[in-house]
């Protein structure tokens, strides 16, 4: 299901836009490929430039997903990419490694800039999610776009942003992101001429509205430093975009995985957990993948474990930029912990009120059993996103989760608009056994068997 990136065509107008315009934004939906096109094209300027990169993103991207994502394709699998994450101690530890691509997270700037002062290596710095610099001011504004402002221009030579919501509250996001590629050239010097020239108060007094002609003039100041990759234009609608998103499990979580996977029982804290037989030890394998798992004999009680899928599904979230979110949950601890995590989140429950609500627009995130999510639903007015926090054996539950907001529906609605999957996946867990089943269709106990053989177990 997942589509290989070598046969995207407009992989290759990313990397070359990248190439081309030293500061350049690039505005494309997550699983379309930004990462991987902007690692082409910084394998490409290794070889002219052996000055280290700087990619800031948020933590689990810039932990995980880039060193991840240069190790998933042959060809860049040379390319050394270093996280600058933790504590202090660890980062400066991190920058003491030779690495062709250094990544950190936001929160990391002010030090990080501090840290080398008038030494600053960076000369190519990409900023993944790059409306976390929409605070930026000359005077005022966030703390790290301040600290990044000071070297933007003075240190910096190639300046990347990559978002798939680059205004998500208005065009007044444009402008902070706008700065760091040309110091105000475009949009204004400063903050207050940008609303000035484009904005007025709004009726009552509160904030302010774009002008009539503001959306066409930014546009079109904007046009030579940014490329759009719309995915309507390169995919067929009928099939849905997918995107598989690995996080990795804590060390003390791996180590109950494995007792689970080994010897069939756990030792949660003070609660021991057992589970006799393939499908039981599934089901615990599962619980502690996802975060939880049940300690006692009903399931009331269970215990968390690490919040992993939880961050991928903030950064998911984060990237859709406001736009609602359909997430399958599959035990009662995920529901809880989502619901915990995501306030404004609502649960599909029996309430015909939340079906009417969804598809108007008024639930951010929607959280529901693919179980209850099948025959008669209509949801695909409320949005196109579906995330799949949690997996499950059961193909024909799955199917219709996705049916409900898929791409037939969506023709059918007249939303001309693709169907994004993303499946978050606790990479070498049973998570895989099931997206593999997902794939290829096959039996469950034909993809265990051969798990158990490819790990050693009798």
């Amino acid at each position: 299901m997942a589509r290989d990136f070598t046969a995207r065509p407009y992989g290759g107008l990313i990397t070359d836009h990248i190439l081309d315009v030293p500061r350049c934004a690039v505005w494309a939906g997550m699983g379309l490929g930004k990462t991987v096109s902007t690692l082409n094209a910084l394998n490409t300027l290794q070889l002219i430039d052996d000055a280290p990169v700087l990619v800031l993103a948020p933590l689990r991207v810039a932990r995980s997903t880039w060193p991840d994502e240069a190790r998933k394709w042959a060809h860049l699998r040379h390319l050394s990419v270093m996280p600058i994450v933790g504590g202090e101690a660890e980062r400066r530890m991190a920058l003491r490694h030779d690495a062709n691509i250094y990544t950190t997270n936001y929160e990391n700037l002010p030090w990080l800039v501090e840290h080398f002062g008038e030494r600053w290596p960076f000369r190519t710095v990409v900023s993944d999610e790059s409306t976390k610099l929409k605070g930026f001011r000359l005077r005022q504004g966030t703390q790290r776009a301040k600290a990044l402002g000071r070297v933007a221009h003075t240190k910096i030579d190639r300046f990347i942003e990559l978002t798939g919501t680059p205004s998500p509250n208005g065009l007044m996001d444009l402008w902070g992101q706008a700065w760091f590629l040309d110091a105000g050239a475009r949009l204004g010097r400063t903050f207050d001429g940008f609303k000035t020239r484009w904005f007025r108060p709004s009726h009552d007094g509160y904030g302010s509205l774009p002008m009539d002609h503001a959306q066409r003039e930014i546009q079109d100041k904007l046009r030579d430093l940014c490329i759009t990759i719309d995915a309507k234009d390169w995919f067929d609608l009928r099939e849905p975009i997918v995107n598989n998103l690995y996080v990795d499990l804590p060390i003390k979580a791996r180590q109950l995985y494995q007792d689970m996977e080994k010897q069939m029982f756990m030792q949660l804290e003070e609660h021991e957990v057992e589970a006799f037989g393939a499908a039981a030890r599934t089901v615990k394998c599962l619980q502690i993948a996802n975060g939880a798992a049940y300690v006692g004999e009903n399931s009331a009680e269970w215990k968390e474990i690490h919040d992993a899928k939880l961050q991928a599904l903030e950064d998911i979230a984060e990237e859709a930029g406001g736009m609602p979110i359909l997430v399958a949950y599959n035990f009662k601890s995920d529901l809880a912990r989502l619901r915990a995590a995501f306030p404004k989140g609502r649960h599909l429950d029996a309430n015909p009120q939340t079906i009417v609500d969804w598809n108007a627009g008024c639930i951010p995130m929607l959280f529901a059993h693919p179980a209850s999510a099948g025959h008669g639903l209509n949801l695909q007015d409320g949005g196109n996103i579906l995330v799949f926090f949690a997996h499950d054996w059961n193909l024909e539950n799955r199917l219709q989760i996705i049916e409900r907001i898929g791409p037939t529906r969506q023709m059918q609605a007249g939303h001309d608009r693709p169907m994004f999957i993303h499946n978050i996946i606790a990479r070498d867990t049973v998570d895989e056994m099931v997206i593999e089943r997902v794939e290829t269709k096959r039996e469950v106990q034909d993809i265990l068997l051969s798990a158990m053989k490819l790990k050693g177990y009798k």
